[in-house]
This record gives structure tokens, C-alpha cells and sequence, in this order.
């Protein structure tokens, strides 16, 4: 096998790379101790389903549920039916359902843990809708999946943006809602930038008064709350936040652009993980955590340094499109056979954008196999037509 790789620039140029080929640290073999960890995982199609990929899914279940078992062999949690499994991008509340209970069956067999995303995506946002509609809906799937014997996640809706009127809805909304759940939840604040039609949450495109009503519900709501997941790419903002939070809920960082430094935290608190970065560098992100554990600092922020670049480039504006990286990594790394995607989002990156997440991939020391990465790569780029 040839030592280099030639690759497209995106300037059009050719170039040869050569692999690294770095060698994995070694993981963690159970859940850290130190932070919470969960890692939001991607689905796998059927790629030789005969559908219609922009309405329909169907779901390659054994490569699915299997990278859910290497993600908790890593000593991960796993977070189920979130933005990362295309939820609101492919993936309907259908196939969600079905996710949902096979998931956590499997997380019960192994003794895994699991949180699940509860939305508002069974709701047709071309229709007219309430107020009454969006908690209906959030109670619904918030009720499947405690029937199923899932945690909860209470993920941003699309739907109460449209119809909320003033701040005061999306309050109704959340105490209606948390005071109905058996068990504690996890909330979500994700940006516009990973979801266009989520700008103004919380009644406000000003961020600092969507987040004093956001502290507020959780401030009245905090027995029902476990935590919040932040997703908004601003770490400032999320350090503020999480020192403003009740002693008793806990701060996850959704923040995939400074995660190293939210998760080491300082000398007022620290960061727990919600990732879907988390799902890609899971290896390297496992391997951090136990030098966290074992009060290795400088060993953690080494491992997880050539991470970020990786990471920042994955995520990079339309940032909504990371799901086409993190699928693309779990291609090259073997855990699936195709490169193929719900409703078709692998073509969503461009090639030149893909070489350089290979790149980068390697340079973090990713590839557990480095030369079937390569090889794989090479197939992706022979039927792209470089030469």
C-alpha cells in the first residue's frame, strides 16, 4: 500500500499526504469519575433500502446499536435521538420511537447508561398550531420514552418558537412540562447556529435575557432538573451560566468549538460533557478522561489539543451539516461499511472538506486502523474522480 494519500485542496490543487499513523492511548474501561460524560451518537441507514431517502428512514439497526456498545465500552453514557442522530434532519419521531426503545433495551442489557431526546417533531410546522399543541406533543414523546424506561433529555422545539408570543409561553411551556416528568431531566439550549429555525429561544434574540428567563425556569423548576446542555459556541457565556445555576443542577457543555477547557473547568466549578464530538473522537476523548481522572492535567489537555482543530472544522459554518463529519469518521474507522446518511446528508460536505477532516483525523492520532482509513478514504476519492 502506498505511504502517501493524494488529496484535493480547495484551492484545486493536488496534494500527497503522508499518514502519520499514530497509535490510540489507552481508554477508559468505565465510566469516568471525575465528569459525567455523554456522547451524542449518530444512526446508521440501510443503504440498500429501496425508499424515498427525503421522507422515509430506515435504520441499518445492527451498526447502529452496535456503536452504542462501543461508545459505553468506552465508558461513555450515551445521549439517544438527538441532533447528532438527525433528529429534525431525516430521522422522523417514527424511526425515533423505534431508536428509542431498541437503544435502551440494549442499554439495560449491558448496564449502560442512557438519556434520550423528547421534542416536538411529530408536529407539522406547515400546519397551524398552539401553544396546547407543543406541550401535548413534548408530554407525548416525553411519555414514550419513560414508558421505555429512558432518562429524559428535553430538547429545543422548533414548534414553540413558531407559535410562542412572549417569554411568558415558553415558561408555560416548561413548568408545565417539567412538573409532569417522573424523574429529573436534562434541558437543552441549542443555538441557531446548529438550527436555524431555534433563533430568538426563550422569547428573545438578546442572549443574556433569553438566559435570565432560561435561569429562571430552572430556578423554579430545579428539583425536576438534572442538568442543562448548552449549545450555543460561546464559552464565556457558558462559564457565566454555570455559576449562576443552582448547586443541585449541573452544567453539561455542548460547546464542541472549547470543550477541553469547559470540562477541566476552574477554581469555581467545571463542565460536565454532552458531545457529539464526543461520538467522532470518542478513542482520544475516552483516553483524556481517564488522565482526568487519574489528576493527570497535562496529559488530558495534550490528548485532547490535536482534537479542536479536528473538531472546529467539523463544525464549521453551516454547522448544522457536523453530522456529515462525524458519520464520515465512523466510515473510515470501520465501524460501518458506507458512507451513506439519513435523507442523504453525505452530500452535504464537500470532498475538500472531507480530505481535510482526514487530515486532521489523522493528525489527532484518530484511525484505530490506520491503513484501512487510508484505503477508505482512497475509495471515497476514486469514485469522486481524483486520480
Amino acid at each position: 500500500m502506498s505511504s502517501s494519500i493524494v488529496l484535493p485542496h480547495p484551492n484545486g490543487e493536488r496534494i500527497h499526504y503522508t499518514p502519520t499513523k499514530k497509535s490510540l492511548p489507552a481508554p477508559l474501561q468505565q465510566p469516568a469519575h471525575v465528569r459525567s460524560a455523554y456522547a451524542a451518537a449518530h444512526v446508521v441507514t440501510d443503504p440498500l433500502a429501496d425508499i424515498d431517502i427525503i421522507n422515509e428512514a430506515r435504520l441499518d439497526w445492527e451498526a447502529t446499536l452496535a456503536y452504542r456498545h462501543y461508545l459505553w465500552s468506552l465508558g461513555f453514557s450515551v445521549a439517544e435521538a438527538m441532533d447528532t442522530a438527525q433528529r429534525g434532519m431525516g430521522l422522523n419521531w417514527l424511526a425515533t420511537q423505534e431508536l428509542i426503545r431498541r437503544s435502551v433495551a440494549e442499554a439495560k442489557a449491558v448496564n449502560g447508561e442512557i438519556a434520550c431526546g423528547a421534542g416536538t417533531d411529530q408536529l407539522d410546522l406547515a400546519t397551524p398550531l398552539t401553544i396546547q399543541d407543543v406541550i401535548a406533543a413534548y408530554l407525548e414523546q416525553c411519555a414514550f420514552i419513560e414508558s421505555v424506561g429512558g432518562q429524559i433529555i428535553l430538547m429545543a422545539s422548533q414548534a414553540l418558537v413558531k407559535v410562542a408570543q412572549h417569554p411568558e409561553d415558553y415558561a408555560k411551556v416548561y413548568n408545565t412540562i417539567l412538573s409532569q416528568v417522573s424523574e429529573p431531566v436534562i434541558l437543552h439550549w441549542l443555538g441557531d447556529m446548529f438550527d436555524p429555525k431555534l433563533t430568538g429561544y426563550w422569547g428573545s434574540p438578546d442572549v443574556e435575557e433569553a438566559m435570565t428567563l432560561c435561569l429562571q425556569i430552572i430556578q423554579e423548576n430545579h428539583s425536576k432538573i438534572k442538568g442543562i446542555k448548552l449549545s450555543l459556541l460561546d464559552a464565556n457565556l457558558e462559564v457565566r451560566m454555570r455559576r449562576a445555576l443552582p448547586a443541585d443542577v449541573s452544567m453539561y457543555t455542548g460547546d464542541d468549538f472549547n470543550y477541553p477547557d469547559l470540562i477541566l473547568g476552574d477554581e469555581h466549578g467545571y463542565s460536565h460533557a454532552l458531545l457529539g464530538i464526543f461520538d467522532a473522537i470518542a478513542p482520544l476523548a475516552s483516553a483524556a478522561l481517564k488522565s482526568l481522572d487519574e489528576e493527570n492535567v497535562q496529559q488530558y489537555k495534550e490528548i485532547l489539543a490535536p482534537t479542536v482543530p479536528l473538531s472546529r472544522h467539523i463544525f464549521k459554518t453551516p454547522t448544522r451539516f457536523y453530522k456529515t463529519g462525524v458519520v464520515f469518521l465512523a466510515y473510515l474507522n470501520g465501524h460501518q461499511d458506507h458512507f451513506k446518511m439519513v435523507g442523504g446528508l453525505e452530500s452535504m460536505r464537500s470532498l475538500p472538506h472531507l480530505s481535510k477532516l482526514f487530515v486532521l483525523a489523522d493528525q489527532a492520532g484518530l484511525f484505530s486502523d490506520p491503513d484501512r482509513a487510508i484505503d477508505r478514504m482512497n475509495k471515497i476519492l476514486d469514485i469522486s474522480g481524483v486520480i
